[in-house]
Parts: structure tokens; C-alpha cells; sequence
């Protein structure tokens, strides 16, 4: 019954996002619009993944979830409101975003928004790109207020250039703007919740100044969190390839795999996955079903799917998400 899952994306339009979905992953995005966000996979109620492959086709997430939680997730625990626990996106930043924080799980029940703790993966950066993430060293909340005031917060945001292949983690209450010229994976917390406290004077899609939440975003940063970068970058030789581990945390683990050459193996099963090609091409086949990833595509792997065999083209670099360790933090 259960075989490797694929969904059709859902678009969102936003100021800052361009048109490179189109160009790098052939994705047919709405006429000349900016599309910022491709929603790869979701449950959330402003939209909700349709499936777009095998028996399942045209059923949706939230009839999965609905209908064959255990089956899908497996020890994985929902989000909130019983749905699919992660939200994945790929971005497309034609310019800066916004100055924003997204609030930690004690804050967001006091706020009545949700916690949201996330991962960036770069795919493509243009020379010079850069990302702000974490406080400058020294800076004070009293410091950090008074240049909100006087509109150069922007220099108490920590800055470092990034390239293709560096990541990211944000958890929760950690300041940060992603730049311009960047194309990114993201894993996330199935939530939503973003306080803006700064947007650099620019105007919406509507031409009007966007709305920003300065209160909850004071009541959200963590103002003990100086200057973090990329993660490290550490290989391990395994299964013909190189493996390197991102992040481990309660809410998620998430690693690159990559392979030079062609290569067959059997995954066995691992739980509920999310595969995410980020180069070449991967060929899973499970549950009499097999899907063709290619760039920008994802897979998303039932834990109740016993094994599934992964053929590589050539070479290929693929993004995996797996359930995260109970406790463990950044």
C-alpha cells in the first residue's frame, strides 16, 4: 500500500522572490509574478500538499494524516492540530528579506503564534551573497531598541557570506535576514509565524509598507545569541558515497548525502524520511512504485515502507530528513 510519495508544489508570491524556480528546477511557476517560496511539502491550513503520483494521486497530506497517521509517521510526532510535523519550501531571495525572528514554543503560547525552528540549505548563491543570522558580539537589547529607532538596527545584525553546499540552523528566537542571490532548501517546524522588526523602508506587493510586529519580535529574540555561522562540514565515506550530518535536534535531523559515480543500495527502514535532490538524478523504487528525482524535487518516504532501493546516475547530491532525537537541542 505505502510507496515513495511526490507532491505537486504550491506557489507563493513575495516581494522579494524572483523567477529561478523556473529557470533551475523547471518548476511552471504563475505568469510574471515574484515567486519566493515553493511550498514542496506542507499541511498547513492556507495549503496543504496534493499528492501527484501513484494510487494516491490527487489525495492530499491532510487526508494522509487523517487516514493513516501511524502508517506515515511512525514514531514521529505531529505538530500541532495532528498535522504533518515539517513544513518543506525551497526560497528564491531575488532581494534581501526582511529583519525577522520567529518565536520560541514559550513565547508563541503567550503570543498565540507558533514556534518555528528551521534549516537552510544554500543550492545557489551569487558572488558576494551573504546572511544575517545572530546578534553583532556586545550588542544589548537597549542598544539593539535604540538603532530600531533610529532605523539602522541592520547594524547590530551578525553578517557572513555563504556559497552552495553551506547551512544554516535558525532555532527559534534567532535574529536573521536572508540576502539577496540566494536559492535555498528549507526544513522547518510545521509553522508560520514570523515577527518582522524590520524591512529596510520597502513597500509590499499592494505598495504599501509592510506591517511589522515589533513587540513580539523584542518578546521573541534571544539576546544572549552572538555571531553563529555555517554549520561545519564533515564527511564520512558510507554506502559508495559521502555523508555529512547537519543538524541533529529534537525537532529534526537533517544530512547531505553525495555520490561521484553510479551507485545502487537498499535503504531499510528508517522512520518517515524527506528526500530532496539537490544535483544529478536518484531513481527510489519502493512499494511497486518508483520515482524519478531530479533537482528540486522531493520524495517523502512512509515510515511503514520497508526498504527502498536508491540508483544513482552518474552523480548526485541529495538533502535527507529524518526524525529527530528526543532532547536533543542545537
Amino acid at each position: 500500500m505505502f510507496y515513495p510519495l511526490v507532491f505537486e508544489p504550491r506557489f507563493k508570491e513575495r516581494v522579494w522572490g524572483g523567477r529561478r524556480l523556473e529557470t533551475l528546477y523547471g518548476k511552471r511557476l504563475p505568469s510574471g509574478r515574484p515567486v519566493g517560496e515553493s511550498w514542496e511539502i506542507t499541511d498547513r491550513p492556507e495549503g496543504v500538499s496534493v499528492i501527484a503520483n501513484g494510487s494516491w494521486a490527487g489525495r492530499d497530506l491532510r487526508w494522509l494524516m487523517e487516514a493513516h497517521r501511524e502508517a506515515l509517521l511512525g514514531n514521529l510526532a505531529p505538530a500541532a492540530g495532528d498535522r504533518f510535523p515539517w513544513l518543506v519550501k525551497i526560497l528564491d531571495a531575488r532581494e534581501l528579506l526582511s529583519v525577522q525572528v520567529h518565536p520560541p514554543a514559550e513565547v508563541a503560547r503567550r503570543l498565540g503564534g507558533e514556534p518555528k525552528t528551521e534549516l537552510w540549505y544554500i543550492t545557489e548563491a551569487e558572488r558576494g551573497a551573504e546572511i544575517y543570522a545572530g546578534l553583532r558580539r556586545g550588542v544589548t537589547r537597549e542598544e539593539f531598541e535604540r538603532r530600531l529607532r533610529e532605523g539602522t538596527v541592520a547594524d547590530c545584525i551578525h553578517r557572513f557570506a555563504v556559497r552552495a553546499g553551506d547551512a544554516v540552523f535558525l532555532p527559534s528566537g534567532r535574529i536573521h535576514a536572508l540576502g539577496a542571490g540566494l536559492v535555498l532548501f528549507e526544513i522547518q517546524q510545521n509553522s508560520d509565524t514570523t515577527y518582522r522588526v524590520y524591512d529596510w523602508g520597502r513597500r509590499g506587493l499592494d505598495g504599501r509598507p509592510r506591517p511589522l510586529h515589533v513587540p513580539e519580535a523584542l518578546a521573541s529574540v534571544d539576546f544572549q545569541d552572538f555571531e553563529p555561522g555555517p554549520l561545519p562540514e564533515r564527511w564520512e565515506a558510507r554506502d559508495g558515497g559521502r555523508r555529512r550530518s547537519l543538524v541533529e535536534h529534537e525537532l529534526f535531523c537533517v544530512e547531505v548525502w553525495r555520490w561521484n559515480r553510479s551507485t545502487q543500495l537498499e535503504w531499510g527502514g528508517g522512520g518517515c524520511r524527506v528526500l530532496g535532490c539537490v544535483a544529478g538524478r536518484l531513481v527510489l523504487e519502493g512499494g511497486n512504485e518508483a520515482v524519478d528525482l531530479r533537482p528540486g524535487r522531493f520524495c517523502l518516504l512512509p515510515a511503514a515502507l520497508e526498504s527502498v532501493r536508491l540508483a544513482v546516475d552518474s552523480a548526485a547530491e541529495v538533502l535527507v530528513v529524518l526524525p529527530g532525537v528526543p532532547g536533543k537541542g542545537a
